[in-house]
């Protein structure tokens, strides 16, 4: 058996009003006979990835487990750019298995001069077949280079080059197609699949921000995170607001910059660092606020509880 590929649809496979299934996707690829592995095509029915779903995003990663453990060497995953940070860190977050799990895609579609899917798909296929890769879990794959699912973010509305690790960069190339990996990250132990639905906001700070609109937010979730200014701050506004919520739910303080960390003991201010975490919020360290989320679902979809949640904080975060 060869690598297993699973087509989800997306800008890599619109070509006008036509779907092209993985057939014809992987018919238009130069050098596909040149891959060690051949392709195993699996198609499942095309779906923007604004829609996707943690149950669909789920099934697929079932269907790429039984198909590793009736003996493909890696697996590539193609779906569309929007979620692909989100669901490639789902991925690797359940991902039991040493075979690699490679997403892909493409930013330009068939249609268009300069069509970046046939080279993102080849080096995605070489990435997943590569014995350096095995162990480091869900791996996205643009532009010949290599990122951790934990570490890569979408940074550009257009740009083939849109895919990047802020704060630690590639953990390898494709070069004249032979996959180099330049570092090795640790990778937690995967956590196990949620069987339960949890519902988990999102509040990114904002310049005079409103207490109402977070609690109006808040109401009926089982988490929250909240993406605050610089290093995790709030305004002095919200802060009773959190700390009421913080006492009912998990609330993980994760920075809305981009790249960083959450800071622990630098600030004292109403609102700081210092002041969020002793009225219970949990540190979310270098995880981006969406990242953030997919982590604090899959653990309370779990039924992890506020001291188990903390530690996975600490530990990924």
């Amino acid at each position: 058996m060869g690598v297993a590929l699973f087509t989800l649809g997306g800008t890599i496979s619109m070509a006008g009003r036509d779907r092209l299934d993985g057939a014809a996707l992987t018919a238009a690829i130069p050098g596909l006979e040149t891959l060690d592995e051949p392709l195993d095509i699996h198609d499942r029915k095309p779906v923007g990835s604004g829609s996707l779903t943690f149950v669909q995003v789920l099934d697929v990663a079932e269907s790429a487990s039984a198909a590793v453990r009736a003996g493909a060497p890696g697996v590539v995953i193609t779906q569309g750019t929007d979620t692909l940070e989100e669901t490639a860190y789902l991925l690797d977050l359940i991902w039991p298995h040493e075979e690699p799990l490679v997403l892909t895609g493409a930013m330009r579609n068939p249609t268009l001069a300069g069509h970046d899917g046939p080279a993102n798909v080849l080096a995605a296929a070489r990435v997943a077949a590569a014995a350096s890769t095995r162990g480091l879990g869900a791996l996205v794959v643009f532009n010949d280079e290599i990122h951790a699912a934990r570490w890569v973010r979408k940074t550009h509305s257009t740009s083939t080059a849109t895919f990047v690790s802020p704060d630690t960069g590639p953990v390898g190339h494709v070069i004249e197609g032979h996959v180099r990996v330049l570092s090795a990250p640790p990778r937690p132990a995967p956590l196990p699949a949620p069987t339960a639905t949890a519902r988990v906001a999102l509040h990114t700070v904002t310049l005079d921000d409103e207490p109402d609109s977070l609690a109006a937010l808040a109401a009926g979730q089982d988490g929250l995170v909240f993406a605050g200014f610089g290093v995790g701050h709030a305004p002095a506004v919200l802060v009773p607001a959190l700390g009421e919520l913080a006492a009912r739910m998990p609330v993980v303080l994760t920075s809305r910059t981009g790249a960083g960390s959450v800071l622990r003991s630098t600030y004292d201010a109403p609102g700081s660092e210092i002041d969020l975490l002793s009225r219970g919020l949990i540190n979310g360290g270098l995880l981006h606020p969406y990242k953030a989320r997919v982590l604090l679902k899959v653990l309370l979809g779990s039924g992890a509880d506020h001291d188990a949640v903390s530690v996975a904080f600490a530990e990924r975060g």
